[in-house]
Parts: structure tokens; sequence; C-alpha cells
């Protein structure tokens, strides 16, 4: 095995140990317990390969990145690493003013996007589109109703009909960011645990800023009252209906996973299922007609249920949320560092610290407001 392929085993082992993690949080226990099972076999093989490989090989490279190509070249991890400690002074500088900051790499933003993806990510459900400019806009062709050809008599007039329509949607990218307090005692450690801490500081937080925006984006949709499992079976077949056929997803929260796993058809067989189907069988399909629509369980903690006096409102999202939302993503995700500011009650140089502040710029914007069901059941007692 050569030093790319040790390395992409070590960012697999790290990977695995993130999907563990969430899994058993989400209080997945048996698909925590097999994912588990993978690691350790994923860390059998590298302790073997531990015995042939130079342990320089492998402990130089505590935090691999994936497709970095290490032949020849530095290590994305140590120069970071490196970087941070210094304040990032000349590097990859990108400007300065409002435009300005010290663009993540590309390595480390693709461990970035690696434990974005391991936790429960809204956006994925929307569609997304990279841009370089701070604003613009897309031309899209609004539905019609085609009424079709009329009838024409031999030698009479040709009857005009009408073309198709366009919308204009325009997108502005705004600047999300925060910062974070990291001591300078941190900073003296080792390359991984820098980078680790401040990656998953960056992959949490970017997480969260693109959750907000399209959990903002559902509710520019008026909230229907679904009451119960007609609502939602009228919500797909009426209100969606077949256009969006084999689009349709169920989103909501562990709330709303107990509610539906409770429900029963005239039989007695419970109407949520696994998907058998599906390359993910631990997804779960609700039926609808001759449909088995699939349902997103989002965590209470993403999306949550509201009181409404003496009820509780459980969400239920239901459409095709590509073709509702697009998420414009500048991908220029940047750190400023200092180490003598003062925020509020928190200084810096006083308290022998540094200050990573991190920024995206990122918008999202409504595409086909007729794409989703922005429902919702109220169960009593709860």
């Amino acid at each position: 095995m050569n030093k790319k392929e040790l390395l992409e085993l070590l960012n697999s082992i790290e990977t695995k140990k993130v999907e563990v993690k969430n899994l058993a949080n989400a209080g997945k226990l048996e698909e925590a317990k097999k994912a588990k099972e993978e690691l350790k076999a994923m860390q059998e093989k590298m302790d073997l390969l531990k015995d042939i490989e130079p342990a320089e090989d492998i402990e130089n490279h505590a935090t691999p990145v994936p497709g970095a190509n290490f032949a020849g070249a530095k290590d994305p991890v140590k120069d970071f690493a490196d970087a941070a400690r210094h304040g990032f002074r000349n590097y990859n500088n990108e400007g300065t003013g409002a435009d300005g900051g010290y663009t993540v790499p590309q390595d480390i933003q693709t461990q970035v996007n690696t434990l974005r993806e391991a936790q429960f990510s809204l956006a994925s459900l929307v569609s997304t589109k990279n841009v370089s400019t701070s604003s613009g806009r897309r031309t899209y062709k609004t539905r019609a109703q085609h009424t079709g050809f009329e009838k024409v008599g031999e030698g009479g007039k040709i009857g005009k009909k009408e073309g198709p329509q366009f919308s204009m949607m325009k997108y502005n990218i705004s600047k999300y960011g925060g910062y974070l307090p990291v001591t300078n005692e941190l900073l003296s450690d080792s390359d991984q645990e820098i980078t680790s801490m401040l990656t998953q500081w960056l992959a949490d937080e970017d997480l969260a800023t693109r959750n907000s925006l399209v959990l903002e984006a559902i509710a520019k949709a008026p909230e229907v009252d679904l009451k119960n499992l007609d609502g939602i079976k009228k919500a797909v077949n009426v209100t969606l209906g077949s256009k969006f056929s084999g689009l349709i997803k169920i989103v909501t929260n562990d709330d709303g996973l107990q509610y539906l796993d409770t429900l029963k058809d005239s039989s007695g067989r419970y109407l949520l299922s696994a998907n058998a189907n599906a390359a993910d069988p631990i997804k779960n399909v609700l039926a609808i007609g001759t449909n088995n629509i699939p349902v997103v369980v989002v965590p209470n903690e993403v999306l949550a249920s509201t009181a409404a006096d003496t009820a509780k409102k459980i969400p239920f999202k239901i459409g095709s949320f590509a073709d509702y939302a697009k998420i414009f993503d500048r991908q220029k995700m940047s750190i400023a560092v200092s180490y003598e500011a003062s925020v509020t009650d928190f200084n810096a140089f006083e308290q022998d610290m540094t200050l990573f502040r991190a920024i995206d710029r990122l918008d999202c914007e409504v595409l086909d407001d007729k794409a989703i069901v922005n429902g919702y059941i109220s169960v009593s007692g709860e």
C-alpha cells in the first residue's frame, strides 16, 4: 500500500468514528454497532500495516486529507496548523476589507465537508449552486396549464397559442460568521489537535447555518394543519399531485416518527416500514396509495415541535425539496485571527488567548412555491 492509500485509510477511520458517534447519539444503536464493527476491521488493517510501513509515514499524517497527492507535496494539515499558530499571515490572503479573510484551503475544506455530511444536513434535501459573485439572477420557465391545439376547419385560420412564460429569481449572498476563543496552549499542541478542533468547529457552525437558511425558506410556505394521516395523503396525492411523483419526501422530526410509528391499517399492520429496496435499509417509507413515500427523520434539536395551548405541533414538511429551494454558495469560507481583540467582556490579549473568526457567504431562495406543503399535525396530551 502506497502513502496515498495509507492516508486515505486513515481518513476513512476518522470519518467512521464520527459516523459511529452520530448513530449512537441518534439512538440508532444497532446501526452504531454495525458501524463500530466496520471501524474495528479498518483499525485492525491499519495495525497490520504498521508492522510493514515506516512508522513516520503513519504518525506524521495522523489527520489525512482525502484525494490529496502527497508525492513530493507539502502536508496540508501541517501547513494549516502552522498557519493557525502564526495568525494565517501570508496564507492564501483573499484581500482586504469586506471581502477579505484567509480562505480555508481546499484540503481542509474537504475535511469540513466530510464532517458536515456525517451529521444531519437539511441542505442535502435542497439543491445547491456554487457561484463566484455576490449577487445574480436565474431565469426559470413557469408552470402553465396547457389547453391543446384548437380544431381548424379546411381553409380556416389557425389560432394563436400562448408561449412559455418565464420568471426571474435573484440571489444576494450574505455574510454569516462567528468567533471562537482558543487558548494559546492549544496552539502549541500537535498539528492534529489544532486542525481537528478548528475543522470540527467550522463544520458544526457551517452545518447549523445552512440548516437555518433551509428552515427559513420552508417557513415562507403557508403553514397547513394536516390534522391526521388523511391530511398527509391529501398533501401527497392532491396538493402536490402526480407532477412530483417519485420526488416527494416526508420530512419530520423524532416526535413525528413516534406519531407515524403508531399508525396501522384496517388489518392492524403498521403503515411505516423499512424500505427493503432502498440502498440504505435504515430509511423508512410510508405507504400512501400505490406509492411508498420516503420518510426523512430530523433530530428534534434541528427541526423542533412547537407548543400550541395544550397541544404539540409536530412538523410534517412534504414535497420535492430540491425543486422548492436552492442554496447559492460562494464557497469562500474564510478565517481571520487576532491575538489582541476585545469582544464584550472578553479580551484575547489579557487572557492569553487567540480569537478565530470564520465567515460563510451564502443565500437560499425559493424556486417553486408549489413544490412543498409546510404542514403540521397537532397532538394533544403530550
